[in-house]
């Protein structure tokens, strides 16, 4: 697993440190926080696993935190450039990048698994994920905005926060040992999703000229419902129409 653990958390880092340098630290590091614990691993034994020098390791990473979200910064470097293009109708735009944040993962699910359970065990790690997440939508949210500057912002938030909720649902579904969570079953709700929250355009601009038939579905929830749980009970009643 290590080869595929250091290829997938090491996307986007560049730097003259060898790549492979990079991909041991990231493989020994969660490997130590999955054996003994997030709290009770050192930065000392984290480069002596990995067998570099401290100082070497701070260059890489500036804290145990930005070894477990190295992919993050990636992720949302590749997330804005995917989106950057401004081409095509920009709510499949939206679904195709949360699609390509979910292959990344799926791709090394033994590592995605381990990092899962050591982040739900430290409350402070939990709050850094949350923040991570809101960064996704807000990236969608931001591009929405940018391409469709007449349309509600009410409506443009909305189906960000739903992408953003559906994928993580998804995605935790996987990493819980659902295996019909896959790409294909997340393809299949962020077109359910796409089709009731955002109207179609015959011009690719993804806003529709005639909204007055449109069809709309109400999910209302508790306040304190999770976002995991909101889409969940969307792609539910998605799926009853």
């Amino acid at each position: 697993m290590g080869v595929v653990v250091g290829r997938w958390i090491l996307v986007r880092m560049s730097s003259t440190e060898p790549v492979d340098l990079r991909m041991r630290v990231v493989a020994e590091s969660i490997r130590l926080f999955a054996a003994q614990g997030y709290e009770s691993t050192t930065v000392d034994q984290i480069a002596e696993a990995a067998g570099v020098s401290r100082r070497t390791l701070f260059r890489q990473f500036r804290s145990k935190e930005d070894v477990i979200f190295a992919d993050h910064e990636a992720l949302l470097d590749s997330v804005a450039a995917q989106l950057a293009d401004g081409v095509g109708d920009p709510y499949e735009s939206i679904c195709a990048a949360a699609e390509s944040v979910f292959a990344h993962f799926r791709s090394a699910p033994d590592l995605a698994v381990a990092r899962y359970r050591v982040v739900a065990e430290v409350p402070a790690l939990r709050d850094r994920e949350l923040i991570a997440t809101y960064r996704y939508q807000r990236a969608f949210e931001d591009h929405l905005r940018a391409r469709l500057p007449g349309e509600h912002p009410e409506r443009l938030v909305a189906f960000a926060a739903a992408v953003t909720g559906l994928h993580n649902y998804v995605l935790r579904t996987m990493l819980r040992g659902d295996e019909s969570a896959t790409a294909a079953r997340l393809h299949t709700e962020l077109a359910l999703l796409r089709d009731a929250l955002a109207p179609r355009a015959t011009d690719g601009s993804g806003v529709a000229g005639d909204q007055g038939d449109r069809e709309v579905t109400v999910v209302t929830y508790p306040a304190g419902m999770s976002p995991d749980e909101v889409a969940r009970q969307v792609a539910d009643r998605l799926r009853q129409r």
